[in-house]
Parts: structure tokens; C-alpha cells; sequence
């Protein structure tokens, strides 16, 4: 049978298919055989029935596995060809960006910034590599398309072009080779522990100074969590009459009245001072990789929420959150309280200004 044929009574088969595996079977045989072209011409085929009146689901989940295919196989030919589809359907390219950047080598990926391509796809692309290490000049055009001045009113084009010493500790998801993701454990940052206890000594006087733009900043990572999981998410601010003593931080998160602690005995808190890097790397697994039943923002986006959180949790604006985030203190936190599910995803954060007058606190839990 000719290929249009072929592709042509795939097409028509699939609203009757109960599953799609051997549509999938043929694709992953086509692309052994390294023949590539097969699978952008059927997702091509496709694409122009993922937006119909009545979409049937068949379409969209062969549409999205011959992308994560061809993104994820390594090879000059398969970015050419992924390509062919993301610029039909640019929906799909946050995803496709991670999968490109994992499994490509840098020159490779120089067809995403000279042929026709989506600019999310490029924007992605950009900060995909970043977070990996990727120095932009090894990929050809990533580099002067970054500079751009029609990048900086992108969402993305806000973040810096180069990785910072706080992003060293970034975890990313490992993709197999049909581009199936393997999400990261969240665990709390290392550091010297020390269990909550309440003291004679007197805290300083406190007020809370939330409002909802910075509980929503300070949420930034973990917000997937609440949006398409069943997380839940406490974000606060409190500021205090006189400066409140480093040692003092696990006390003070037990009397401040914060939702996540409440019924926990202070010898079921820990809390744990780190390091700014291992902070920006829990909040960037947690945005990239996300909680129970979602795959998070990706690595791009996730690198944007990772820097949005602690920016408003170091009281800095994003373009001077980093010097910020590395004089703030920062602690890690968990309890055996009632409102953290303690399955896989809890997080526990909070940071002490220099001036050790204003407390910020970030918790969330998710499950399954």
C-alpha cells in the first residue's frame, strides 16, 4: 500500500480504535527503521482534526505520542521532523521543549532556531538548555534569537540568559526514549536539623502582612499543585517589632499560628537550616515536575516559578532575587501534623530577611 494510503486509512480507522497501541506500534517500528518522515507526515495528517467541532481522542493521543517519539529519539533528522509537527499544533510545545533539550545534541537542535518553528517553542527550547548547563553558543542561532529584542516581552525573556550558582542543585525529569517522564521525589533539604521546642524566651512581637498578590507570588512553584492536583498550598507573610534571632526561627513557626503546623506537637517539627541552592531546587522540582497528578510546568517554566517564589519569599523583585535569596537565611521544614498527607509531596520553606525582621513562609502538600 502507497504511504498516503496507508497514513490515509490510519486516519480514518482511528475514531473506532477502543486503544491506540498499534497505531503507537507502527510509529515506534517506522521510526526504528529511521524513517522519521512516516511519522510527521501522519501527525500531520492529524493535526488538522485535534481542534474539530467533536475531537475525538484517538487523534490527540497519537498526535501527542509521535511528538514525544521524534523529540525524544536523538538525531538532526528527528528535530526536523518534530518540528514539522510543532509548527501545526504549537499547543504542544512546552513539552516538546524538555524532551528536545534531553535528548538532543546541541548542534542538532540548530534547526529549531533556522527553519520554521513556534517562538514558544523557542523560548522553551532556550531555557531548557540554560537549566541544563547548555551554554547557548554551542547550539547555532539560539543565541541571537535569544537577544532579540521581540525575546524580553516574552513571559520567559525576563530570566537571565546564563545559570546562576543557585541553580547548580536543579533535578530534571528523566525522559526514556518514547519520551515517558520520571518524576522526582521531594525530600528536605540537608542541613543541621533541629526539632521546634518551645522556650521561656521571648519572641518578638509579630504581625502578618500577607496580602493576596504576595501569597499568589510566594505560590508561584507550587501553584500546578492546587491547579491540577489536589494539592493544597499555605503562603505567608509576617513581620516582626525587632529582630528575630536565627536560632529562634523553629519556635516562631509554632507560634505564628500557620495552618500547616497546627496540631503538631513541637517534638514532631523539624526544621532545617540550607543552603539558598537547595531551596531554589526543591521549588524548581516542585514547579517542573509537579505533584500527584500532573507532570508540572516543565523545565522553562519551571526555571521562571523557581525564581518567582523566592523572590517573594527574600523580598526581592525577580531581577534582584538572587543576591537577594544568598543573604536571606533559609530553613526547610516538616511535621507530623494533620495537614500535611505525607505521602511523596510536601514541601516546607521559609526565609528570614538580613535584617531578621521579616519571616516568609511557603508549605504545600499534594496526594494522590
Amino acid at each position: 500500500m502507497a504511504r498516503p494510503d496507508r497514513i490515509a486509512r490510519i486516519v480514518a480507522d482511528l475514531p473506532r480504535l477502543g486503544d491506540v497501541n498499534s497505531v503507537c506500534a507502527t510509529a515506534r517500528e517506522q521510526l526504528a527503521r529511521g524513517d522519521a518522515a512516516f511519522l510527521a507526515e501522519l501527525g500531520l495528517a492529524l493535526a488538522g482534526r485535534l481542534g474539530g467541532a467533536e475531537p475525538q481522542w484517538q487523534y490527540r493521543s497519537v498526535f501527542d505520542h509521535l511528538v514525544r517519539l521524534l523529540a525524544a529519539r536523538p538525531g538532526a533528522e528527528n528535530v526536523r521532523q518534530a518540528l514539522r509537527l510543532l509548527t501545526a499544533a504549537p499547543d504542544s510545545a512546552r513539552p516538546a521543549a524538555s524532551l528536545l533539550a534531553s535528548g538532543h545534541r546541541p548542534a542538532d537542535l540548530a534547526a529549531a532556531f533556522a527553519e520554521p518553528a513556534p517562538n514558544e517553542l523557542r523560548a522553551c527550547l532556550v531555557h531548557e538548555l540554560i537549566v541544563r548547563g547548555v551554554d547557548l553558543a554551542t547550539v547555532p542561532g539560539a543565541s541571537a534569537w535569544a537577544a532579540a529584542p521581540h525575546f524580553a516581552q516574552h513571559p520567559l525573556g525576563t530570566l537571565p540568559l546564563t545559570p546562576s550558582p543557585l541553580e547548580a542543585l536543579a533535578d530534571l525529569p528523566g525522559h526514556g526514549p518514547d519520551g515517558g517522564c520520571h518524576a522526582l521525589p521531594y525530600g528536605g533539604a540537608g542541613g543541621e536539623q533541629s526539632t521546634a521546642r518551645r522556650t521561656a524566651e521571648p519572641l518578638p512581637p509579630a504581625a502578618e502582612t500577607t496580602t493576596p498578590e504576595a501569597a499568589e507570588a510566594l505560590g508561584r512553584a507550587v501553584a500546578n499543585w492546587a491547579e491540577e492536583s489536589n494539592g493544597r498550598i499555605e503562603a505567608r507573610v509576617f513581620e516582626f517589632a525587632a529582630p528575630l534571632p536565627v536560632e529562634s526561627v523553629p519556635v516562631a513557626l509554632l507560634a505564628l499560628g500557620l495552618n500547616c503546623l497546627a496540631g503538631a506537637e513541637p517534638s514532631a517539627v523539624s526544621v532545617t537550616a540550607c543552603p539558598p541552592a537547595e531551596a531554589w531546587s526543591v521549588l524548581f522540582a516542585a514547579a517542573s515536575t509537579g505533584g500527584a497528578y500532573n507532570h508540572g510546568v516543565q523545565g522553562a517554566y519551571g526555571r521562571l516559578a523557581a525564581w518567582q517564589s523566592p523572590a517573594a519569599l527574600a523580598d526581592a523583585g525577580l531581577p534582584a532575587a538572587e543576591a537577594r535569596a544568598t543573604v536571606c537565611h533559609w530553613f526547610a521544614f516538616d511535621a507530623r501534623a494533620p495537614w500535611f498527607d505525607r505521602i511523596a509531596w510536601d514541601l516546607g520553606l521559609a526565609a528570614l530577611t538580613p535584617d531578621r525582621r521579616r519571616l516568609a513562609v511557603l508549605a504545600a502538600t499534594d496526594t494522590d
